[in-house]
């Protein structure tokens, strides 16, 4: 490997599935889940359409000549449209497509999401060895990492596969992850303090957070949970809600001292939100919030990662086919000690 004295961090003693469910799981209504993160989906979809509506009607009402009023329509309600499928439709069915690591387990579903993981593992090993060897210049992954990474998978030597992924997660993709989120927070910005409306910033917000997520999620090569996924498409929710012009002294600073799990471990950003909310900054605050958001996806996609490498390297025990076994052996064990016992006279 490129760097010798990068290793995963090795339990001191194994850990069993008993230990990990109660440290590391939590009671989850895996379709109540499913149903609220299609909820604040087609919400944020609503609010897209609502705004692509306005600002077209608002368009239209610029020109007087019925005529050209009608022409106008129609061309912005297909724009509208377009925009609607390539920057809202496209990011979410990518985004929600992509696998993720099942890290929220039990003693009875942590074997097959052990089988699950490491065929995740694989598929982003494999899709990253591609981007690398196909795409000229990307830059995101370390090539000489990426070339052991690919000898590991080839020879079948899980470790190798897992210290590489690794060692590019804690350093290249991080770098490149850095990278996205300043380039999305400028652009968030800059458009912001140019439209200088509030339909027009509440929509942008929400097109560029959408898309920094999707690509951070093509760049990890794996999406957060559908738990992680409903408290991003909700920041993504209120984050067009303050563009769009909740973000007042009063209403502004109540939503950001709700913000705490995302500024979490992001130094100055909460000072920074709320001064910047005060004063009424709107396109530096777009920006701000708009790393916010991206960082807090990082957050998610880092935590999971290490969950299923802890959850990888636990010891399984009582398993059902165990218990089987054992059923099996103790009827054995009764027929037999049934035949040896003495018959009544």
């Amino acid at each position: 490997m490129k760097k010798k004295d990068k290793k995963i961090p090795q339990q001191a003693e194994k850990m069993t599935i008993y230990e990990y469910e109660q440290k590391y799981s939590k009671r989850q209504n895996v379709r109540g889940a499913k149903i609220l993160l299609r909820f604040l989906a087609t919400a944020v979809g609503v609010l897209i359409g609502a705004l692509l509506v306005l600002i077209s009607l608002k368009t239209v009402e610029m020109f007087e000549d019925p005529n050209v009023r009608l022409g106008v329509g129609i061309g912005a309600g297909v724009l509208s449209v377009v925009l609607f499928i390539c920057l809202y439709i496209v990011p979410l069915v990518k985004i929600l497509k992509s696998d993720y690591f099942i890290t929220n387990v039990n003693a009875k579903t942590a074997k097959e999401a052990q089988k699950h993981n490491k065929k995740v593992r694989h598929d982003i090993a494999s899709k990253m060895i591609e981007i690398t060897a196909t795409v000229e210049g990307v830059g995101w992954y370390d090539s000489a990492v990426v070339g052991e990474m690919a000898i590991a998978l080839n020879a079948g030597n899980e470790e190798g596969v897992k210290l590489a992924l690794t060692d590019l997660y804690t350093d290249s993709v991080k770098k490149s992850a850095k990278a996205l989120i300043t380039k999305s927070a400028l652009k968030s910005a800059m458009y912001s303090a140019l439209s200088q409306t509030s339909r027009t910033d509440a929509l942008l917000v929400a097109f560029l957070n959408l898309q920094l997520v999707k690509d951070l999620v093509f760049l990890y090569g794996f999406r957060p949970s559908d738990a992680k996924l409903i408290k991003i498409f909700a920041r993504v929710l209120q984050n067009s809600l303050i563009a769009y012009g909740l973000g007042s002294v009063k209403i502004g600073n109540s939503i950001v001292k709700t913000m705490g799990d995302a500024v979490k471990g992001i130094p100055f950003l909460g000072s920074a939100i709320s001064a910047l909310v005060d004063s009424s900054v709107q396109g530096l605050t777009n920006g701000v919030l708009t790393a916010v958001i991206g960082y807090q996806t990082i957050r998610y996609l880092s935590q999971e990662y290490k969950l299923q490498d802890i959850l990888d390297g636990i010891e399984i025990a009582e398993t059902e086919e165990e218990l089987q076994e054992t059923c099996v052996e103790i009827e054995k064990e009764l027929r037999g000690g049934a035949n040896k016992m003495p018959q009544a006279v």
